[in-house]
């Protein structure tokens, strides 16, 4: 079937060059990219992939007494293990994770 459709879509252009970029070194023009795009959401009557909200990571404030005590034991179970590390040393890690 020849293609005689124009799609038109406002993106960010970071979001655009960054993905343009993935697909030049994948040997795929962006319109390949976007029709396969639509060819999947056909093929699976939705998007083809999940779409949700992120879970929360541990939040003492949304904790039950129980799941404080799962989480208290289980950092037990792991000092105990050996599987630690000082805290200096997590704290380091993280500042430069974070660029601080």
């Amino acid at each position: 079937m020849a293609k005689s459709a124009n799609l038109y879509a406002r993106i960010e252009p970071e979001v655009k060059e960054q993905a343009e970029a993935i697909l030049s070194a994948l040997g795929i023009p962006a319109s390949n990219a976007i029709t396969m795009f639509y060819k999947q959401v056909i093929l699976q009557r939705g998007l083809p992939f999940e779409v949700k909200l992120p879970e929360h990571p541990l939040d003492v404030s949304r904790m039950t007494a129980e799941q404080m005590d799962t989480e208290l034991e289980k950092g037990y179970a792991q000092m105990k293990a050996g599987q630690v590390i000082p805290a200096k040393q997590a704290f380091d890690e993280l500042r430069g994770e974070l660029g601080v």
